[in-house]
């Protein structure tokens, strides 16, 4: 046994390139200067044969038709075993409702997550007596597929932007927001595509783990401010910076993790272009820039 993973999709919400977005890496995917990106998706196994998929983007349909491990063996058999939802955003759970086709897998997700769709009826459409909706304790293994053990535990984040109130607190720590501890075969690895900051605690967590594939939407706070993109900092959107002293990079940095890849970028992110300063410096510091398509095995 060892953990496979396979990165579905490595843009943040959006894409690369997003629709409505004339941004420079988002022409330059349009004209082919640079390669597109689907939205935030992960597959996992830990045999190679049973896979979970960690956040249903709602670009699922395209990443499942790419990805060979998970296309039918039969009829109306898949190697697909379950659904994880790292949070409730839009990027992550409007795909579920691409596998409405009365399919059976499990969808695992906290009970808020799991609240918080269960107050839409559009996600009945995944028919009960298909889909087995489990809610996941913080900070219990549970088997997410067979040969693969996941524990959930809070991080720093805040709730969904269609679930904001007047006021917005961007670090809560609870079941809106978790991170996804994997293992198998001995190997450790995490997946974390949203987080506010990294406090010391889950910086002693991630230390020696042979994979972390961590949260990185920006490379400034107030990168898509100072792009004309929007008047929110990274930081209002409950993303840590990739750069900087508080960044991800200072604050990952001397863990002694095996392999540190980025994932779930934003379209503004100058990291998705492979030739630009930034991608150099953070592979410099022993980052992997995500890719769609890019396999990992541990």
């Amino acid at each position: 046994m060892s953990i496979k993973l396979r990165i579905l999709g490595a843009a943040a919400g959006g894409g690369l390139p997003q629709w409505n977005c004339g941004c420079d890496n988002c022409n330059a995917a349009r004209e082919g200067r640079i390669a597109p990106q689907t939205q935030s998706s992960v597959a996992v196994s830990g045999n190679g044969r049973d896979w979970a998929v960690l956040n249903a983007s709602p670009d699922i349909r395209t990443q499942l038709a790419a990805t060979p491990e998970l296309h039918p063996t039969g009829l109306r058999e898949l190697p697909l075993r379950s659904v994880l939802v790292t949070n409730g955003d839009i990027d992550h759970v409007a795909g579920l409702l691409v596998l409405r086709e009365s399919q059976p897998f499990t969808l695992f997700a906290t009970a808020d997550i799991h609240g918080t769709l269960a107050a839409n009826p559009v996600f009945d459409a995944l028919r009960a007596d298909c889909v087995t909706r489990t809610a996941v304790r913080l900070d219990q293994p549970f088997d997410l597929a067979p040969d693969l053990s996941a524990t959930l535990f809070a991080v720093p984040g805040k709730v969904p932007l269609y679930l904001e109130g007047a006021e917005v607190e961007t670090g809560l720590l609870g079941e809106q927001t978790v991170g996804v501890e994997l293992r198998a075969g001995g190997r450790r690895a995490y997946y974390i595509p949203g987080c506010a900051h990294v406090p010391d605690w889950l910086a002693t967590k991630l230390a020696g783990a042979d994979l972390v594939m961590f949260d990185g939407t920006l490379w400034t706070d107030n990168e898509m401010i100072a792009a004309g993109l929007s008047q929110k900092t990274g930081q209002r959107m409950g993303h840590i910076s990739i750069s900087g002293p508080q960044g991800s990079m200072a604050q990952l940095a001397r863990l002694n993790i095996a392999k540190k890849i980025f994932v779930h970028m934003n379209n503004s992110n100058p990291v998705l272009d492979p030739a630009s300063p930034q991608t150099a410096i953070a592979q410099a510091q022993g980052w992997i820039i995500g890719r769609d398509g890019m396999e990992v095995s541990l």
